[in-house]
C-alpha cells in the first residue's frame, strides 16, 4: 500500500510539475513570463497568508477550547458526552492541525481567485473626478471599496468558522450546558466566545459602513446609483447601524467581567430590530408616503448625477447630436453635394458572401473562410479602398475521414494560406466580388505588396502542432497546391521562431505528460528542430497574456509590414463606477450576426457600468507573436494594469503606420454604447423621467423571424456637418414599442489614423442624427415596402419583388437579403440593400443580383447600384459608386404602383447613317438591351448578365467606331427619359 501511494503521488508530480513548466515555456516563447508569474504569485501569497490566517484562528479555538475545559472526574451516567470525548480522543491531536490545514486550505484556494482585486488596490489610480454624494474620487470605488469589502467578508468567514469550531469544542468537553437542568457556561469559555462574538460584529460595523458607498451602484426601475430615499434615509440609517453595532460588539465584551449574557443578547436583539425598522420599514415609508407624490422633483437632482455618470462612463457624453429634417422628396442630380459618400456604400455584405468566397477561393475541402468576413481599408492604386477580407485557414474537420491520424492532423495540415480580398463596392457582371487578392502561391506583385502567407496561428488553430525539421530534410507540411487540379501539391518546412523549442527529450516528456500523448517520444516527425505551437487562436493568445481585458467579440485579419496579423480589441470595464447604469454587456453586444454565425461572438461578461477600448492588440499567424498597444492612455484602469504588469503594454508611439492604417473603432464598443444613447440620448432630467423618447435598435430587416437587433455596418460615408467622406460604424435608431419608423442615426469615425502612422484627430467622434418622431421609414419599414414592391410579371401577374424571384427559382434558388444600410445624404435618408440569388445544392453560393434603393417615399431596384440610384433620382442621381454593372428594375411609391416599360437607344455626337461599323454597333447595343429587358421580366439574371457583357461589348465597338470618340449610347433613349428597363409608377396598381 504505501509503494501505491508512493507511486500516485510521484505521477501526481509528475504532473503537476510538467503542466507549470510547459506554461511557462509557453509564456517564454511569447516573451510574457512576468504575466505568468505575476498570477502565480500573487494568488500564492494570497491563498497562503488566508489560509494560515483561517488555519491560525481555527487552530488557537481548538486548542484554548480544549486547554480550558473544565476538569472532572469522568461520569458516563451522568455525562451523555463522555462517550464521545472516548470516542474521538485517539483521533484529537490529528484533529488539531487536520480540521485547520483543511478548512485554511479551502479558504485559501477562494481568496486566491481575488488576485485581481488586490493587485488593482495596490496599483489603484486617481480617476480625477468626484462621486457627488461622498465627495470621494472615483478610483475609491473603482479600486479601493471592492477589496475592503474582500477584506472584511475573508475575515469574517475565518472568524465565524473559528467562532463554530470554538462553541462546538467547548460543548463537546463540557464548557456549555444547554439541557434544561444545566445552562452554563465556564468563564474560559465564556471569554473566548464573546471576543471572537465581539470581533465579527466589529466587522458587521465595518460592513455597514462600507454599504453606504455600494449605494452609487444599486440599481431600481428608474436609475442605477443613490437617489433621494438613499440619501435621506439608508445612508443615514447606515451610519446608525454602523455604531449600533460598535455599541453591542462593546456589550458582549462586558461579559467577561458581568459575567451574564443577558445584557449583551438584548443588545444583539435590538441591533436586529433597528435594522429591520430603520433599514427596511422607514426607507420603505419615506418612498411611498414622500417621494412617490413628488418624485419628479424630489429625484431630479439624482437623475442627472445618474445621466451625467453613466455619458461619461460609457464614453458617450461628448457625442454631437443634431436635429435631422429629413426630407422625402427625391430630384434629379440629389446627390451631386453627397457624391463623395456614394463610392463608400458597400454592395459586398461580409454577412453573406463567405460561402462565395468559399466556392471560389478555397481550391481544397480542407481550406476554410470565417462564416463572417471582415471589413477593411487598403490603398489599392493610390486610392482607399473599402474592403471585404477573409484568411483561407486551415480546417482539420475538411480533411477525409481516412486521413485523419496524429501524424496528418499535428504535423502535416499545420497551416493556412493568404488571405482573399474583394472590392466592397464591386461586383462583376455574374454577381461576383471583385477579388483584388486571391492568388495561390502569394503574387509578387499583389496589391497588398509581398508579404508572409502561411497562417500557423488563426481562428481555425484549435489544436497543436508541430512544426520544423532539420536542414535539408525534406518538408513534411502541406503549403498549398500546385496546379488548378488540386493533384500536385507544395510542401513547406516552418522557419519562424513561434512556439515552443522541444528538441530535448525532457520537453518532450513534459509534452507527452501534459497532451497525454506517446507520440512526443515515440514518432520521428518529433526531432532535434521541432517546434511546438500551442494556444494557435488570436483570442486564446491574447487572453493568457492579458487576462485583464475584455476582448471583442471578433478577431479581424489584415496584412500588416509584410505579415498577416490578427487584430482584436481589448477592454477595461468595471461594474463599480458610482451613478452609471448597469448595462448587461452580452445582452448589448447581441445580434443577428452573433446568434448566427460562429465567427463573431457576443461577449460574455456579466454586467459593466464603465468600458473603455483601452489596449489594442495583435496576433502574427506566422509566429504567434503578441503585442498589446496602449490605445486609450488616460484610462486609469490601464494604468493601474500596466503597473500590475509593467512592460507588457506597448505605448502607442510604438504602433507602425501600416498597423495604424488597419486600427479601427471596434464594433462591440460601439454596441454597448448604441446600447446606453438609446435612453441616455435624453440629457433633461424630466425628459428622462417621463420616457418620453426611449429609443431601441431595430430588429435586422433582413432575418425572416426579426428578432435579433441589427448590427452595425462598416462603411464610408460623409456625415451631415462634415466635409469629406470618412471610414465610420453606423447604426439606426427606432422608437422604443412598436413603431418602426427612424428616430435616430448614429456614426462613429472609425477610421484610426493613416498610412503616416499618425492617429486621425477625428476618430472615435460619435455623430448622432435626432429625426421628426414620424415620416422617415426606419429598417422595418423599407424592408416591407421591399417586399411588396409590385413588378409585372410575363403573365401579367402583379407580386411582390422577393415572392417573384423566389417563384423563378422554386426548388433551385433563393433570395438572400443582404445588409440593409441607411445613409443620411442629400438632405434625406438613403436605403440601399443588395439582393443575393443562391441555389439549394451544396456547392452553390451567393451571386449579388440587384441592388434596391429606397428615398422617402419612393424605392428602385436595379443590376447595378448607379442604375438605381439614377432610376430613383429622376434618371441622373448626380453620383457615381463605381458599380455600373446591370441595368435598372423597378420603382414604386410606397411599395404600390403601376409598371410599364419602354425606351430606346439613340446616340450623340455623330450620324450612325454614315458610318456602317458605328450603326452595326448600336444595333446589336440595342439587341442586348432588348434581352436584357426580357431577362430581367423572366427573372432569368444569368441572361441578364450575359445581355448587360454584350452591350458593354457593343458600346465599346461603338465608341471605336466613331472618329471623334464622343458616340454614346444612352439607354433610355434621353437624359429627360427613364433609363432602359425602368418600371415607374404612383398611385394606385392597375396591373
Amino acid at each position: 500500500m504505501p509503494t501505491v501511494l508512493a507511486l500516485l503521488a510521484l505521477i501526481v508530480a509528475a504532473t503537476i510539475a510538467a503542466q507549470v513548466w510547459t506554461e511557462v515555456l509557453w509564456y517564454d516563447s511569447v516573451g510574457f513570463r512576468s504575466v505568468f508569474t505575476t498570477q502565480l504569485g500573487a494568488k500564492l501569497l494570497l491563498g497562503l497568508v488566508t489560509g494560515v490566517l483561517t488555519a491560525a484562528l481555527v487552530a488557537s479555538s481548538l486548542v484554548i477550547a480544549y486547554r480550558s475545559r473544565p476538569i472532572y472526574v469522568p461520569n458516563p451516567e451522568t455525562d451523555a458526552l463522555e462517550r464521545y470525548r472516548e470516542a474521538i480522543e485517539p483521533l484529537r491531536r490529528v484533529a488539531t492541525w487536520a480540521v485547520p490545514a483543511v478548512i485554511g486550505l479551502l479558504t485559501g484556494l477562494g481568496a486566491s481567485s481575488q488576485w485581481q482585486t488586490w493587485l488593482l488596490w495596490l496599483n489603484r489610480q486617481s480617476f480625477g473626478t468626484k462621486d457627488p454624494q461622498f465627495g470621494l474620487d472615483i478610483g475609491f470605488f473603482v479600486f479601493t471599496l471592492p477589496w475592503l469589502e474582500v477584506v472584511v467578508g475573508l475575515l469574517t468567514t475565518a472568524l465565524v468558522i473559528a467562532l463554530v469550531v470554538a462553541a462546538f469544542t467547548h460543548y463537546v468537553f463540557g464548557a456549555l450546558h444547554f439541557t434544561p437542568g444545566n445552562r452554563s457556561t465556564t468563564h474560559a469559555a465564556r471569554v473566548h466566545l464573546s471576543v471572537l462574538v465581539a470581533v465579527i460584529i466589529l466587522l458587521r460595523a465595518a460592513t455597514y459602513w462600507l454599504d453606504r458607498y455600494d449605494l452609487t451602484t444599486k440599481t431600481s426601475d428608474l436609475m442605477t446609483g443613490i437617489q433621494y430615499t438613499e440619501a435621506t434615509a439608508v445612508i443615514p440609517t447606515k451610519i446608525i447601524l454602523t455604531i449600533a453595532s460598535i455599541i453591542v460588539a462593546l456589550l458582549f465584551l462586558t461579559t467577561i467581567w458581568l459575567r451574564s449574557w443577558r445584557i449583551p443578547l438584548i443588545g444583539l436583539v435590538g441591533l436586529v430590530v433597528v435594522a429591520i425598522v430603520a433599514g427596511g420599514v422607514v426607507p420603505a415609508l419615506i418612498q411611498s408616503l414622500k417621494v412617490k407624490p413628488s418624485e419628479l422633483s424630489l429625484e431630479t437632482p439624482y437623475l442627472k448625477n445618474n445621466i451625467a455618470a453613466t455619458r461619461a462612463a460609457f464614453g458617450v457624453a461628448g457625442v454631437q447630436d443634431q436635429t435631422y429634417s429629413a426630407t422625402a422628396t427625391a430630384t434629379q442630380g440629389q446627390l451631386r453635394g453627397d457624391a463623395a459618400s456614394v463610392p463608400g456604400i458597400r454592395l459586398i455584405d461580409p454577412n453573406v458572401v463567405s460561402p462565395t468566397y468559399q466556392q471560389l477561393q478555397a481550391g481544397r475541402n480542407f481550406y476554410r473562410f470565417p462564416d463572417i468576413l471582415d471589413v477593411d481599408r487598403y490603398p489599392i492604386d493610390k486610392q482607399t479602398q473599402d474592403t471585404v477580407i477573409g484568411a483561407r485557414e486551415m480546417d482539420l474537420d475538411g480533411i477525409a475521414a481516412g486521413q485523419r491520424n496524429w501524424i496528418n492532423d499535428h504535423t502535416v495540415y499545420t497551416h493556412g494560406y493568404g488571405v482573399v480580398a474583394a472590392y466592397g463596392n464591386r461586383k462583376d457582371a455574374d454577381g461576383r466580388p471583385v477579388f483584388f487578392e486571391s492568388s495561390v502561391p502569394v503574387s509578387k506583385d499583389s496589391k497588398l505588396g509581398e508579404y508572409e502567407p502561411r497562417i500557423y496561428f488563426g481562428e481555425q488553430s484549435t489544436t497543436y502542432a508541430v512544426a520544423g525539421a532539420p536542414t535539408g530534410a525534406s518538408p513534411r507540411e502541406f503549403d498549398y497546391p500546385a496546379d488548378s487540379t488540386g493533384q500536385q501539391q507544395v510542401q513547406n518546412t516552418y522557419s519562424g521562431t513561434g512556439g515552443v523549442a522541444i528538441g530535448s527529450s525532457l520537453r518532450r516528456l513534459a509534452y507527452a505528460i501534459t497532451y497525454r500523448e506517446p507520440n512526443f517520444l515515440l514518432s520521428d516527425a518529433v526531432n532535434a528542430d521541432s517546434r511546438l505551437l500551442d494556444h494557435r487562436t488570436p483570442r486564446e493568445r491574447v487572453e493568457r497574456v492579458a487576462p485583464w481585458l475584455t476582448l471583442d467579440g471578433n478577431a479581424y485579419p489584415a496584412v500588416v509590414d509584410g505579415r498577416i496579423q490578427w487584430i482584436l480589441d481589448g477592454y477595461t470595464t468595471t461594474a463599480q463606477y458610482p451613478n452609471s447604469t448597469l448595462t448587461s454587456i452580452d445582452a448589448a453586444t447581441s445580434d443577428s450576426i452573433t446568434t448566427s454565425r460562429t465567427s463573431v461572438q457576443a461577449i460574455d461578461a456579466g454586467q459593466i457600468n464603465y468600458i473603455r477600448n483601452s489596449v489594442k492588440a495583435t496576433v502574427d499567424a506566422f509566429d504567434g507573436s503578441v503585442h498589446l498597444y496602449a490605445w486609450d492612455e488616460s484610462d486609469p484602469m490601464l494604468k493601474a494594469w500596466s503597473g500590475v504588469f509593467p512592460g507588457t503594454v506597448q505605448p502607442t508611439s510604438d504602433i507602425s503606420a501600416d498597423l495604424m492604417a488597419h486600427l479601427r473603432y471596434p464594433e462591440d464598443l460601439f454596441k454597448v454604447q448604441r446600447k446606453v444613447l438609446a435612453r441616455y440620448h435624453v440629457t433633461d432630467p424630466s425628459d428622462f423621467f417621463r420616457s418620453n423618447d426611449l429609443w431601441t435598435v431595430p430588429a435586422d430587416p433582413t432575418q425572416e423571424s426579426r428578432t435579433t437587433d441589427q448590427p452595425p455596418y462598416y462603411l464610408s460615408i460623409a456625415m451631415p456637418g462634415t466635409t469629406a467622406a470618412d471610414f465610420s460604424l453606423t447604426t439606426t435608431f427606432k422608437p422604443y414599442g412598436s413603431r418602426e419608423n427612424l428616430s435616430g442615426f448614429l456614426a462613429v469615425d472609425s477610421n484610426a489614423g493613416s498610412q503616416e502612422g499618425k492617429k486621425a484627430s477625428g476618430y472615435g467622434t460619435l455623430r448622432l442624427l435626432q429625426l421628426p418622431s414620424d415620416g422617415v421609414r426606419g429598417p422595418g419599414q423599407v424592408q416591407n415596402d421591399l417586399n411588396s414592391s409590385p413588378i409585372t410579371s410575363p403573365d401579367g401577374q402583379r407580386l411582390a419583388l422577393s415572392t417573384y424571384l423566389n417563384q423563378q427559382r422554386s426548388g433551385g434558388s433563393s433570395v438572400v437579403f443582404g445588409n440593409l444600410l441607411t445613409l443620411p445624404v442629400a438632405k434625406g435618408v438613403l436605403n440601399v440593400e443588395p439582393i443575393y440569388v443562391q441555389g439549394v445544392s451544396n456547392t452553390s453560393y451567393p451571386l449579388l443580383r440587384a441592388v434596391v434603393v429606397t428615398f422617402g417615399d419612393k424605392l428602385a431596384w436595379a443590376g447595378s447600384l448607379d442604375g438605381a440610384l439614377d432610376a430613383l433620382f429622376g434618371g441622373d442621381s448626380g453620383a457615381s459608386s463605381g458599380d455600373t454593372t446591370g441595368s435598372t428594375g423597378s420603382t414604386g411609391s410606397g411599395g404600390s404602383g403601376s409598371g410599364s416599360t419602354g425606351g430606346s437607344g439613340s446616340t450623340g455626337g455623330g450620324s450612325a447613317s454614315n458610318n456602317p461599323a458605328l450603326k452595326q454597333a448600336l444595333a446589336e447595343a440595342q439587341t442586348a438591351i432588348t434581352q436584357a429587358d426580357e431577362a430581367l421580366k423572366a427573372g432569368d439574371f444569368t441572361a441578364y448578365g450575359k445581355a448587360q457583357d454584350a452591350l458593354k461589348a457593343a458600346i465599346a465597338r461603338a465608341v471605336a467606331a466613331e472618329p471623334s470618340g464622343s458616340a454614346t449610347l444612352t439607354p433610355g433613349g434621353t437624359s429627360t427619359t427613364a433609363p432602359t428597363g425602368t418600371a415607374t409608377s404612383s398611385g394606385t396598381p392597375t396591373g
